[in-house]
């Protein structure tokens, strides 16, 4: 009935559908199996994509040939480029999405790839034979057999859904759990935990009073995520903004006892970062009020998504509380909050590709790995995807350093120290923050995909080329032309900056910390005439560039002394029982997590310097 497939994927969530897309671009034949063919892509908590740090992942896996980006641009009713009162290293774009258009995208996108195939049924079992992965047992008994597996469950194992003092299976509002895996894992000797997430009531539109709240709109030029011509944004929607009360939280709080959150039945960790409303009053209950973020699920709904009032308290109480929101006084709901626990597996069962190291071609990746996001889940699943397929060819892994994208930092973070709450990423994980731009994904990316045969690169890597002879030649025309007192002492005056006496290069003056690139544009038109053969994303890139080379080059210093301990590889046999020098936790964590390199061995919990030292004494370094 079926072929024998290269790859197959277990979930068709945010990491199942990039996990698919990789592996089949690199050629493989891919099985993308999910329990229902009509929540593929399914945005199940916020409809928007991106924000602090998950922004520029998106922009990472769209360098890396993944699809998120793509389907972003294509299917967002508002963008806003964040944090642009800082400086660019914290630049993150957030884009909202129409819910239904985006899961709609991605299907067709996937649907028109011919290297992937698709089966609708709960997969309940592994095919495992001699220490490796050859394919999936279905619930019906059907074996399908492959290369390699690609487990990206999302919160369907074993999921259980609160709402107050009810609770059922489910790993979504409306669908069922995924039963068999989580047993079958752990009698293969893998350790699993339990964890919590939640969501918001969703509301209708047509009830709330729109006046009552206050406006927030996209930006005025909106930008896109992909780094390919994708369409342009037109017509965003906006999102309002409003605020919980002491009223709110009374009545909330009046729920507290049939809270499954306080009364003990939901034992798993929630996300640190993204709490109830019930686990904000109580952790801060000096805070009178709460924002809360209405925003729009698409452009031909009324339905809305309650940002920052994620609950599971009883949906009475739910109801209750809401009315009492200003512009909410009205409001009919469509259906409550709830939270919902779910089996993940530790990652520091992993290696750095993303495979495990009990089962050689089985790989996790999403949810089930303890993170947290669409955008953390796409970012595994397309290295699970892109591994899967090197595995299968018996090619060397296709692993990102922490120097080269937040994709790094997260699976680095992940293998290295493990998770026991939903990880999140943001910008302060990573140490090089400013090489890790929004704006440069494609430059760090693209030809690294290019050189390990992702396909369909040669576009990507001809946009990356003429961008890069862009920004050189506006910085070379900045620093060779010069301005005159009587040209730019106006503009300066103007802008609170010291006025010159002489001829200075044009150079100079963008490096006060007063002045842009788009000010001086204005206040000289040569220079107007000379950047407009430039579109606005080079303009940028030439400008930081420029304005921070010496922290940049300082980053670059810094990484170029971390890759040295990440060229001393260690052996994947190693013994270091033999080792008695080693502190004892340093044993145990090194024995367990089997790093590659001494670089990852620095960055494991519980492995001092004096280990590193160790190490690198043995291995006569």
């Amino acid at each position: 009935m079926f072929p024998k497939y290269d790859v197959i994927v277990v979930g068709a969530g945010h990491s199942g559908c990039e996990a698919a897309v990789a592996a089949a671009n690199m050629g493989s034949k891919v099985l993308l199996a999910t329990m229902n063919m009509n929540t593929i892509a399914q945005m199940s908590c916020n409809p928007a994509m991106g924000g602090v740090a998950k922004g520029q992942i998106v922009r990472e896996v769209d360098a890396l040939g993944g699809y998120s980006g793509i389907v972003t641009d294509h299917t967002m009713i508002q963008f806003r480029m964040l944090n642009q009162s800082k400086g660019p290293a914290m630049w993150s774009p957030r884009a909202q999405s129409d819910r239904m258009s985006f899961a709609k995208k991605w299907r067709m996108m996937l649907e028109a790839h011919p290297n992937i195939d698709f089966w609708q049924e709960m997969v309940t079992g592994i095919l495992v034979k001699d220490g490796r992965a050859r394919g999936v047992r279905t619930s019906i008994g059907l074996e399908i057999e492959s290369e390699a597996v690609v487990l990206t469950n999302g919160t369907f194992l074993n999921g259980i859904i609160h709402i107050g003092e009810k609770q059922f299976g489910g790993g979504r509002a409306g669908e069922r759990a995924a039963k068999g895996i989580t047993e079958q894992l752990i009698e293969l000797g893998f350790e699993s935990g339990r964890m919590k997430t939640g969501t918001p009531p969703r509301v209708d539109g047509r009830s709330l009073n729109w006046e009552a709240m206050e406006e927030q709109p996209g930006d005025e030029q909106p930008g896109r995520f992909s780094y390919l011509d994708t369409p342009a944004l037109e017509k965003q929607m906006p999102c309002h903004i409003t605020y919980t009360s002491k009223e709110v939280h009374e009545i909330l709080k009046s729920g507290f006892d049939r809270s499954p959150l306080f009364n003990g039945r939901i034992r798993g960790l929630g996300p640190r970062y993204c709490p109830s409303i019930e686990d904000k009053i109580d952790r801060f209950a000096d805070r009178e009020r709460h924002q809360m973020f209405v925003e729009p699920e698409g452009r031909d709904t009324c339905e809305i998504y309650v940002n920052g009032f994620s609950s599971s308290l009883p949906e009475d109480v739910q109801f209750k509380a809401l009315r009492k929101v200003q512009g909410f006084e009205n409001v009919k709901m469509f259906r409550p909050g709830y939270a919902i626990e779910y089996d993940f597996f530790p990652p520091t069962q992993l290696k750095l590709s993303l495979e495990t190291h009990l089962i050689k071609n089985l790989f996790f990746a999403g949810q089930i790995n303890g993170t947290t996001g669409y955008e953390e889940a796409a970012c595994q699943g397309l290295i699970a995807g892109i591994n899967a397929h090197l595995a299968i060819h018996e090619e060397e892994p296709f692993i990102l350093k922490r120097s080269e994208a937040y994709i790094g930092v997260l699976i680095d973070d992940l293998v290295n120290k493990g998770t026991k709450e939903p990880y999140r990423m943001f910008t302060s994980r990573a140490e090089y923050r400013i090489l890790l731009r929004q704006d440069n994904a494609d430059i760090r990316l693209s030809p690294i995909a290019d050189g390990i045969g992702v396909r369909e690169m040669s576009e990507r890597i001809q946009r990356v080329d003429e961008k890069k002879k862009a920004a050189s030649s506006i910085e070379k025309f900045m620093r060779k032309t010069s301005v005159g007192p009587d040209q730019i002492n106006a503009f300066l005056i103007e802008r609170g900056s010291a006025q010159i006496k002489q001829k200075v290069k044009l150079h100079g003056i963008l490096l006060r910390p007063q002045i842009d690139l788009k000010g001086l544009i204005q206040a000289l038109p040569f220079l107007k005439t000379e950047m407009n053969q430039y579109d606005q994303v080079c303009q940028d890139l030439a400008e930081i560039n420029m304005k921070y080379e010496g922290y940049i080059k300082k980053e670059e210093e810094m990484v170029n002394k971390m890759n040295r301990l990440e060229q001393v590889r260690i052996n994947e046999g190693f013994d270091y029982e033999q080792l008695q020098s080693l502190s004892s936790e340093a044993r145990e964590k090194l024995m367990k997590i089997k790093p590659m390199t001494i670089g990852q061995a620095s960055r494991i919990s519980g492995v001092s310097p004096a280990d590193i030292s160790v190490l690198l004494v043995h291995m006569g370094r």
